[in-house]
């Protein structure tokens, strides 16, 4: 702050004479430095860290929800979903900003897609066509594989099947193998999912990996009265919403202090319970997943 630096010139000298000097230097009125210091200013400033703090205890009870860390926005829906509370979003990120609260930020996955489809695997055209939102849960199941690295060095893999409308995961599973199980296991994990009901022209879609192009999945997917759709070759944008979901769940779950791949999957299951019930999404008409997809519902 100018004004402090120009008051410690000053007592460190005592010379009066140098406030316009300083103030000149510094770009500031003599006023603007007197009524900086004034008694008024100073109780205002009191009265403002006053404010501050208190809602900075708000900020960190929305911050800590669940014990799952958040960004701004993440706050300002928790704050009025679970808190009803209404903090102006730049107030939070100045807040946050101020005490040092900080949210991780999401990594850009480093890992290629998986092994070429073969000969006898069959590649399907796009129908999605990145038409994510159709306001109708259950009718676009977006689905991928991710890697998980946690404990001493160790992998699993996690598939999710994921309602392309509301942003609900309705099926997942939790692997140290990435053999075609992983796959059809969550597809079975969907299929016994009650509180599904997929609509006339449901579809599943997915990238060209090789679990998704086998034909074995591909059977299993229209024995459940399902079409399939692809991405296009190399096309992370086809599949976003998925991609997107994966990077959130890394920054938010506790994987690697993760010993064994029970404890692995006790921390999956807690992270998807929190992330379908209580985890606020601003392009949701900062509703959850469970809440969107009731309003869905409703509205129909």
């Amino acid at each position: 702050m100018k004004f402090i630096l120009i008051r410690s010139i000053i007592e460190k000298y005592k010379l009066r004479k140098m406030v316009s000097f300083l103030c000149d230097i510094c770009g500031v009125s003599r006023s603007g430095y007197y009524n900086y210091y004034s008694i008024k200013s100073k109780e205002r400033r009191k009265a403002w860290e006053k404010q501050d703090k208190l809602l900075k205890k708000n900020i960190l009870k929305a911050f800590n929800f669940k014990n799952r860390k958040k960004g701004a926005r993440q706050i300002k829906m928790t704050l009025m979903g679970q808190f009803n509370l209404n903090y102006n979003l730049k107030r939070i990120r100045r807040l946050m900003k101020k005490y040092n609260v900080f949210c991780a930020i999401r990594k850009a996955n480093p890992y290629r897609r998986m092994a070429k489809a073969t000969k006898k695997h069959t590649v399907l055209p796009n129908l999605l066509n990145r038409q994510f939102k159709q306001n109708a849960p259950g009718k676009v199941l977006l689905t991928d594989i991710t890697y998980l690295f946690y404990g001493n060095g160790k992998k699993a893999y996690l598939s999710t099947i994921k309602d392309g409308s509301t942003n609900e995961i309705l099926a997942y599973n939790v692997s140290d193998r990435i053999t075609l199980d992983i796959a059809t296991d969550t597809l079975l994990k969907l299929k016994n999912n009650k509180k599904v009901k997929f609509p006339e022209g449901a579809f599943i879609h997915s990238d060209q990996g090789f679990h998704y192009t086998n034909p074995l999945f591909q059977r299993m997917v229209k024995k459940y009265g399902l079409g399939q759709s692809m991405s296009r070759r190399g096309n992370c944008w086809d599949n976003a919403p998925q991609e997107s979901f994966f990077g959130h769940f890394k920054d938010e779950a506790y994987i690697k202090p993760c010993e064994t791949l029970a404890e692995l999957k006790r921390e999956v299951k807690s992270i998807m319970t929190y992330y379908n019930n209580f985890r606020y999404q601003w392009n949701l008409k900062k509703m959850t997943p469970i809440q969107y997809r009731n309003h869905l519902l409703n509205v129909a």
